[in-house]
């Protein structure tokens, strides 16, 4: 995976942000929308794209476009710094190949409590019931 490559594929699109803010949000655009299309990208191998693609398809567009967007802040700049931060968070932890489990065995000391307990809670339900008079 090229960082590089990347970074110069990242589109950009500042956009006029929501909420409160009187004015000053109704004339300046920064909000800043992200938009990074996976399937033609040069920058990703075909097995890193196909494990990004299925960690991140909940996110991505039908034709497997990202988009992530930033307005948490009042300055575009700032807000652009942010959400390509973001978007190489998002790339290296949908890349990252996950660990196998190693099972464990199941120590004798643990088995001999579980099955303790198992006895114990059969008896104490044994003893709820009515006595048999036979």
């Amino acid at each position: 995976m090229n960082f590089e490559i990347l970074k110069r594929e990242l589109s950009f699109k500042a956009v006029r942000s929501s909420g409160a803010g009187g004015q000053h949000v109704n004339k300046v655009s920064s909000k800043v929308v992200l938009t990074f299309d996976l399937e033609h990208s040069k920058g990703i191998a075909e097995e890193e794209k196909q494990r990004i693609i299925a960690f991140l398809k909940p996110r991505l567009t039908t034709n497997n476009v990202l988009m992530l967007t930033c307005d948490s802040s009042r300055v575009q700049s700032r807000n652009k710094t942010k959400v390509t931060s973001r978007f190489f968070d998002l790339i290296k932890a949908a890349n990252a190949i996950p660990k196998k489990r190693i099972k464990t065995k199941m120590s004798k000391s643990v088995k001999i409590k579980r099955l303790k307990a198992k006895k114990f809670n059969a008896l104490k339900k044994e003893n709820r019931k009515k006595p048999n008079l036979d």
